[in-house]
C-alpha cells in the first residue's frame, strides 16, 4: 500500500492525529473514532504503482500521454514489501527478471530479453551516478521502469546495456507535511535493522525542504552461512519559488556480502542441466565476500524564463570503492554435482561525472501546439581495477566441503593500488518536437539524438594503450498518441537502442577493424486505459539487434569478423495496476517473449531460442483490506516464469517455476495518537527449489522460504 498505508505513510495521519489532540478532551478517543481516522488515512493513499514517470528528454509525463510503456513503483510499495534491494522492488514486474552478474553478487535485470547492468541504472535521468552492483531502495521515492529501447530519451548507457528497457530512480524530497518515521526490521534467519525517515519544509510558502533518510541492516540471510549488511544515508534538499526549482542530493551507501551463494557456471562438456540444490543450501566458500562503498549525488536546476520557456540542467557524480573475493563453482557433472571452484580477487574503483542541460519550449503555430526540447549531455567515467587469481579446487554443489582460501598465482595490475584500465566518454546533442492537435487528443513526437561514444582500454601491467573506440551515431524517434476518449490512448513508436560496436580481434583477417555502434531497432504499438485509481496497458513489440561473429574465408583457415548476426525479440506485454473494487488492489500482468537467433555462424544455433530468456512470465500482486478488521490488509503474490534455454544450441533447459508469497499488515493508532503499522510476510511460501535464471548461460538459484517482519511509527 501507499505511504500512509504502509506506515501510515502520508503525514496526513499524523496531521489528523495532531488536530484530534488539540480538539479532543484528554480522555481516550472512542474506538469508532480511531477507526474512522485510520480509514480516512488509508483512503488518501492507495496507489502502489503510478502510471508515468521521468522520460529523459521529455521530462516527467503521465503514462497516458506518451507513446512509450512506463510506470513507477512508489516508496509505499518499497516500505510495505520490506524490499532490501532494487531487484526485490522490480520483482513485482512481469517484464523484468533479476539475476546475478557474471561471477559476483551484483544484480542484473533482464527486460524484454536484454540486460540492464547496475552501471546503467539512472537517477533523475542521469547515468553513471547510481551504485554499481547493489542498490538500497530506501533512499528513493520512485523506481521507474520504461520497457523498450530508449537511446533517444536517455542517450547511450555507459555499460552498453539498457537496450530492452530503462530503470530510473527518483530521490525522496520533503512533502508539505512534516514527517518523522521510525521503522524496525527483521528478516530470517537472523537479520535485523531499521530506518529513520524525516522531512521538514521551512520558510515562506514552505519553499525550502530537507529530507533525511538513514537505513541499515545486518545479519544472516535465509541461505545457510550467508551474511549481508547494508547502510544507506541520504540528505536531500530542495528550494523553489514561482519560477525556479533547485534540488541538491547527497548520498552514501555501503553493501556487503559474506559467503554469498553465487551463480553456477557450467562446464563446456556438460550435456544436462544440474538439478537445483536444497533451497537454503550454500555452495559458496567462507572466504568469498564483496564490500561496496559509494558516495554519490546530484544538483538539479530548473528555471521558467516565462510561461513558454524553461531552462534546466543537472550535474551529478559518483565515487566507488569495491573489492571482493569471488569463487563461482563450475559444474562438470550434472548428476553428482562435481565442480571446480576458482579464486578471484578484484579491487574496483570508479570515478564518474555526468551532466545534461537543455531548454523546453511551449508555443503554438496556428492550430498546432508544440512542446520542443533541445539540449545536450556528457558523461566521464574512469575505472581503476586489478585482479589476482588461483587455480581451481575440486568441490561439489550438493555435498559442499569448505577449503582454505587459495594462494593467488597470477596477477593483473597492482591489487593494492589499482590503476586506470578503462575510460568512457559519452557526449550527445538532442532535439525533439511534440505536436498536438484537437485539444491534445492527437500528439506526434519526432526527434533525434546525436551520440558520440569514446572509450580507451589500457594494459593491466604495461599501462600501454591497448584499444580505443571513437564512433558517432544518430538515433531517431517517432511516436504517436491518439486519445479516443479522455481515459484511453492508442500509441505507436519507432525508436532505437544504442551500444558500442565491437572491434575485430587479432585472430581475424580484419584485425583491428572497429564497427559502428550497435543499433537495436524497435517497433511498438499498444493501448492504455487510466482512470487514476486503475490503469492498464497492452503492448506489442519487435526488437532487432545486430550481433557479430566470425565467418570462415574459403579454405584458408582464417575468418572474417562481421556484424551480420541478428537476434530478434518480439512479444506482448500486459499490465494492470490499481484498485479493482473498493478495498481490493492488484498489480501485475504477463509478458510473452519470443527471442530467436536469426543469423548465426552455425546451423546448430540458427533459428534457436536465445539463452536465458523465458518464453513467458506472469506476476500477480494482490492486496485486500479486511472489512471486519479496520486497518488490516492481507497481501499475496505469485511469480511464474516459463522455461529458459541454458545454451545456444537449445539442448539444456531450465524448467518452469512458480513462487508464492503471503503477508499481512495492520495500521492502527498507538499511544499519543501516533499511527503505527505492523507488517509480516513470507516469501517462497512452499520453499520451492528452482533455478530463477539461466541468463548468460549460468544458473542463479531462487531464494528459500524467507520471513520478514517490520514495525513502523510516525511521530
Amino acid at each position: 500500500m501507499p505511504d500512509s498505508l504502509a506506515l501510515a505513510e502520508t503525514a496526513v495521519q499524523s496531521e489528523e492525529a495532531h488536530k484530534e489532540k488539540k480538539e479532543a478532551p484528554k480522555a481516550s478517543v472512542a474506538p469508532s473514532k480511531q477507526e474512522n481516522l485510520i480509514v480516512k488515512a488509508r483512503r488518501r493513499e492507495q496507489m502502489l504503482v503510478k502510471s508515468g514517470g521521468q522520460l529523459g528528454v521529455l521530462g516527467n509525463k503521465k503514462g497516458l500521454d506518451v507513446p512509450f510503456s512506463i510506470h513507477s513503483y512508489t516508496s509505499s510499495l518499497i516500505l510495505n514489501q520490506q524490499s532490501q534491494t532494487l531487484g526485490q522492488v522490480l520483482q513485482n514486474d512481469p517484464a523484468v527478471r533479476t539475476t546475478y552478474g557474471y561471477g559476483n553478487f551484483s544484480e542484473l535485470f533482464v527486460i524484454r530479453g536484454f540486460p540492464v547492468y547496475g552501471d546503467d541504472v539512472s537517477i533523475n535521468g542521469l547515468y553513471g551516478i547510481t551504485p554499481r552492483q547493489l542498490v538500497s531502495p530506501q533512499l528513493y521515492d520512485q523506481v521507474q521502469l520504461l520497457t523498450g529501447a530508449s537511446a533517444f530519451l536517455n542517450g547511450a548507457a555507459p555499460g552498453g546495456t539498457s537496450i530492452g528497457g530503462t530503470i530510473n530512480l527518483q530521490f525522496k524530497h520533503a512533502d508539505d507535511d512534516p514527517l518523522l518515521r521510525l521503522t524496525g526490521d527483521y528478516t530470517s534467519s537472523a537479520m535485523g535493522g531499521g530506518s529513520v525517515d524525516m522531512s521538514r519544509r521551512f520558510g515562506d510558502h514552505k519553499a525550502f525542504g530537507v529530507r533525511l533518510n538513514v537505513a541499515g541492516m545486518s545479519g544472516q540471510t535465509s541461505i545457510e552461512h550467508e551474511r549481508r549488511h547494508s547502510t544507506a544515508l541520504g540528505f536531500d534538499t530542495d528550494w523553489h519559488d514561482d519560477k525556479t526549482r533547485i534540488s541538491l542530493d547527497m548520498n552514501y551507501q555501503n553493501q556487503g556480502v559474506q559467503q554469498g551463494r553465487p551463480g553456477l557456471l557450467l562446464g563446456s562438456g556438460l550435456t544436462a542441466t544440474p538439478r537445483p540444490v536444497a533451497p537454503a543450501h550454500n555452495y559458496g566458500q567462507p572466504w568469498t565476500y564483496t564490500e561496496l562503498n559509494y558516495i554519490f549525488g546530484m544538483l538539479n536546476v530548473e528555471h521558467d524564463l516565462n510561461k513558454h520557456l524553461t531552462f534546466y540542467g543537472a550535474f551529478g557524480g559518483m565515487s566507488s570503492d569495491e573489492k571482493g573475493n569471488y569463487g563461482s563453482p563450475t559444474v562438470n557433472n550434472a548428476q553428482t554435482g562435481d565442480a571446480t571452484t576458482g579464486f578471484l580477487y578484484v579491487p574496483y574503483r570508479q570515478t564518474n561525472e555526468s551532466t545534461h542541460a537543455g531548454v523546453r519550449a511551449h508555443f503554438r503555430t496556428g492550430p498546432l501546439k508544440h512542446e520542443m526540447n533541445a539540449g545536450g549531455s556528457g558523461l566521464w567515467e574512469d575505472t581503476a581495477t586489478a585482479y589476482s587469481f588461483a587455480s581451481s579446487t575440486a568441490s561439489n554443489i550438493y555435498n559442499t566441503q569448505n577449503f582454505a582460501q587459495p594462494t593467488p598465482t597470477w596477477y593483473g595490475g597492482d591489487v593494492k593500488n589499482p590503476k586506470t584500465i578503462n575510460t568512457v566518454r559519452l557526449y550527445s546533442l538532442f532535439f525533439s518536437d511534440t505536436v498536438s492537435v484537437w485539444h491534445d487528443r492527437i500528439a506526434l513526437t519526432g526527434g533525434f539524438r546525436f551520440q558520440n561514444i569514446r572509450t580507451k582500454s589500457f594494459g593491466y601491467n604495461s599501462r600501454a594503450l591497448e584499444s580505443q573506440y571513437d564512433q558517432n551515431a544518430i538515433t531517431p524517434v517517432v511516436g504517436l498518441v491518439v486519445h479516443p476518449t479522455k481515459h484511453s490512448a492508442l500509441f505507436f513508436n519507432r525508436t532505437e537502442g544504442l551500444s558500442p560496436g565491437p572491434q575485430a580481434g587479432s585472430t581475424y583477417i580484419n584485425s583491428g577493424q572497429i564497427f559502428a555502434p550497435y543499433r537495436t531497432e524497435q517497433y511498438e504499438i499498444g493501448a492504455k486505459y487510466d482512470i487514476g485509481t486503475l490503469s492498464t496497458s497492452l503492448a506489442f513489440y519487435r526488437m532487432t539487434q545486430p550481433n557479430a561473429y566470425g565467418v570462415p574465408v574459403g579454405n584458408t583457415g582464417q575468418a572474417l569478423y562481421t556484424m551480420d548476426g541478428r537476434q530478434r525479440n518480439q512479444g506482448i506485454e500486459f499490465s494492470l495496476h490499481g484498485q479493482i473494487i473498493k478495498g481490493l488492489r492488484f498489480n501485475g500482468g504477463t509478458s510473452i517473449t519470443q527471442a530467436v537467433q536469426r543469423r548465426t555462424s552455425s546451423s546448430a544455433t540458427q533459428g534457436k531460442k536465445a539463452v536465458g530468456i523465458p518464453s513467458y512470465t506472469i506476476n500477480g500482486n494482490i492486496e485486500y483490506d479486511l472489512p471486519f478488521i479496520k486497518g488490516g490488509t492481507l497481501t499475496g503474490r505469485v511469480t511464474h516464469t516459463g522455461p529458459q534455454w541454458v545454451n545456444a544450441t537449445n539442448t539444456q533447459r531450465v524448467k518452469t517455476w512458480t513462487s508464492f508469497d503471503l503477508g499481512a499488515r495492520y495500521t492502527f493508532l498507538a499511544t499519543h495518537r501516533h499511527p503505527m503499522t505492523m507488517r509480516f510476510g513470507v516469501e517462497n511460501l512452499a520453499n520451492t527449489r528452482y533455478w530463477a535464471s539461466a541468463y548468460g548461460g549460468y544458473l542463479t538459484e531462487g531464494m528459500p522460504r524467507t520471513f520478514k517482519f517490520s514495525l513502523s511509527t510516525d511521530l
